[in-house]
This record gives structure tokens, C-alpha cells and sequence, in this order.
């Protein structure tokens, strides 16, 4: 069995592999020179492929889209110097991240700290959850960049607003499977903690948590995985500092190479931020 287990990580490592070769042997066809096409170029188009950095007197692209080669070298450059800090506008891909990372964690450990027993407080009590749940049913639909206004009139404040919309994207996934969790608790278990006489705060960190823990982590996962979606384009609202801003800032420079390292780093990293809780909901889960 573990040996085809591995046969299988093997063959699929292999087909990514074959996958991504295609993908840049495409790429790379796309975007060769096509012949002839300088001396068709208008004087709008020479321009602009100078703004890109290329050559209008040269062999003419058939886009402004970057080549493999160039994502590369851009690659090779941000990732050789990401702590630069040369004022607002040329800071390095480490000191963005870390912004967003930091924006993420602040608004993500909000709504776990609000969120958590809440849900608990929802999840046992049959009253709370009625009484709760026409607000949670309005307020869980609503965009989280549609309280970015409100965000930035009531805090004054761009970087503590993009916080704001974190906690707000975050709160509702950890809110509902936490409540459900709780309420999902096998009466069984409950009722032989009742006839031990189990002391409520007890049963409630000994019997309810651990059994509601693994539905509480795949809540947590949900709203991180919205959470660093929603940042991206919270910063290129905002502006200042993170990677959405950086996004933002290069495709306002027609740096479509950089634009692309910085989208590969955001899977990249929201990819790990998954992984991160996927091993954690393994730690925590059980077999009933």
C-alpha cells in the first residue's frame, strides 16, 4: 500500500512537471517576435513597446506580455534583494509581504478571539443561535471591501482599515463552523459528563472543544484562505504598503514581469498558509 502510495506521488510529480514544461513551451511561442511586425508599427505602438523597455527599432513582440525569460530575470531580481527599502514606491518584495502577512494575522487573530466563543456561546445555547441568526444571515453576504468606506470615514486610518476588512471576512466562516461544531457534539458524550456532574467550564474545554476542534479548524482555514483573497485587493484600495499595493503599483509602471512575480508569490503563499492549517486540522481531528 505505501508503495503505491508513493508509485502515485511519482507518476503525478512527474505529469505537474510535463504540465508546466507545456505551459512555458506555450508562453514561449506566444510571445516570439513576429517577423516583419516593426516596420507595421505605428508610432502609438513604438511608444508604448518603449515604455515597456523593448526595442521598437528591433524584432517586434507580438504583445507587451512577458517572455519566460523576462519573468525570470524579474524573478531573480526581487528575490535577490527583498528587504530594499529605497522610499514609498521601490520597497522589496519581503518588506511587502511582511505588511500583508502582518495586516492578515492582526485581523485573522480578531475574529478568532471574537468569533470562537461566540460560536460557542451559539452552539450551546438554542436561544442565542435563534436570536443571533437573522444578523449573521444579513451580514455574512456582504462584500468585505463593501465596508471598506465606512472603514476608512469611522477608523481614519488605510492600514488599520485593510485590518478591519480581514477581521470582517474572517469572522463569519470561524462563526458558523464554530457554532455548528459545538451543536454537533455527540448528545451521548454530554450526557454522561452531565450525570458525572462535570463542571460546565470543564465540560466545555474538555468534552466540547476537543470534539468540536476539528470544524472549528476547517473554519479557520476557510477564513484564512478568504482573508489573504481579500487583501490583495484591500491594499490596492488603501495603497501604502502590501503585496496588493505592490500590484497595483507595478501595473501602473507597465511592469507586467513584476506583476506576475508578485501573483506567483501570492499562490505561493496562500498555498502555504493552507498547507499550514490542513496539518493542523489533521493534528485535531478523530476517528468517531
Amino acid at each position: 500500500m505505501k508503495a503505491q502510495r508513493r508509485a502515485l506521488a511519482w507518476r503525478a510529480a512527474g505529469l505537474s512537471l510535463l504540465l508546466l514544461l507545456a505551459l512555458l513551451a506555450l508562453w514561449h511561442w506566444a510571445t516570439l517576435p513576429a517577423a516583419g511586425a516593426a516596420a507595421a508599427m505605428t508610432a502609438e505602438q513604438r511608444e508604448y513597446a518603449e515604455l515597456l523597455g523593448q526595442s521598437s527599432e528591433g524584432p517586434a513582440r507580438n504583445s507587451g506580455f512577458p517572455t519566460p525569460a523576462e519573468l525570470g530575470r524579474s524573478a531573480l531580481q526581487h528575490l535577490s534583494d527583498p528587504w530594499r527599502d529605497n522610499g514609498p514606491n521601490d520597497k522589496g518584495l519581503g518588506i511587502q509581504l511582511g505588511h500583508s502577512l502582518l495586516r492578515v494575522a492582526l485581523g485573522f487573530g480578531a475574529a478568532v478571539l471574537l468569533a470562537v466563543p461566540l460560536g460557542f456561546l451559539v452552539g450551546m445555547s438554542p436561544l442565542a443561535l435563534r436570536a443571533l441568526d437573522p444578523y449573521i444571515q444579513v451580514l455574512k453576504p456582504i462584500s468585505p471591501l463593501a465596508w471598506m468606506p465606512l472603514a476608512l470615514y469611522t477608523i481614519r486610518d488605510s492600514s488599520a482599515s485593510g485590518v478591519f476588512v480581514i477581521f470582517i471576512c474572517s469572522v463569519w466562516p470561524l462563526l458558523i463552523n464554530t457554532s455548528f461544531g459545538v451543536a454537533s457534539v455527540r448528545r451521548e458524550w454530554l450526557d454522561v459528563a452531565r450525570t458525572l456532574e462535570v463542571p460546565r467550564g470543564r465540560l466545555a474545554l474538555q468534552v466540547i472543544l476537543p470534539a468540536a476542534a476539528p470544524t472549528i479548524l476547517t473554519g479557520m482555514r476557510i477564513s484564512m484562505g478568504i482573508a489573504w483573497l481579500v487583501i490583495v485587493a484591500a491594499e490596492m484600495l488603501v495603497g501604502g504598503t502590501g503585496i496588493g499595493y505592490f500590484v497595483w503599483n507595478e501595473w501602473n509602471n507597465l511592469s507586467l514581469a513584476n506583476v506576475m512575480v508578485a501573483i506567483l508569490l501570492i499562490g505561493v503563499v496562500g498555498m502555504v498558509l493552507d498547507r499550514l492549517f490542513a496539518a493542523l486540522q489533521r493534528k485535531v481531528s478523530y476517528a468517531d
